[in-house]
């Protein structure tokens, strides 16, 4: 299995982006992984996020908790367009998780937050998403 956060990315790209309804907002090419305000709007940017390990048991089985942020841009359609992006990918996700190499044991988004951004004409929104991961070495 590759890295889990890396993992849930890929994961999560493909529900996105095999949904009409949120590729009906955000093209499937700006769908993607990154840390900065983006250049192509609208956007769905998936953070680094974070793992927490839970070990191991004796059969090689690793667990880990996986966190991430979906950031959601706009430009020139406000906060409400955000919003709109962010019911559909919400929508997207509520469902099993399929990871490749592993199994996704829970999944769900956590929170949403729609911060104002200081550049007029930008929507911004922020969907927090976590992840129970197991796989095999």
């Amino acid at each position: 299995m590759i890295e889990p956060i890396l993992a849930l990315q890929t994961a999560i790209r493909s529900a996105l982006v095999g949904n009409s309804a949120v590729t009906a907002l955000v093209p499937a090419d700006h769908i993607r992984a990154g840390s900065t305000r983006p250049d192509k709007l609208p956007c769905i940017m998936m953070s680094d996020g974070n793992t927490t390990l839970h070990g191991h048991d004796y059969t090689a089985q690793r667990t880990a908790w996986v966190y991430l942020d979906l950031h959601i841009w706009t430009l020139d359609d406000g906060q409400d367009a955000a919003k709109e992006i962010a019911g559909a990918v919400t929508a997207a996700l509520d469902k099993p998780m399929t990871i490749d190499g592993g199994d996704c044991d829970h999944f769900r988004v956590t929170a949403s937050r729609f911060p104002r951004d200081p550049t007029p004409g930008y929507g911004h929104g922020v969907l927090s998403v976590e992840a129970l991961i197991r796989w095999i070495i």
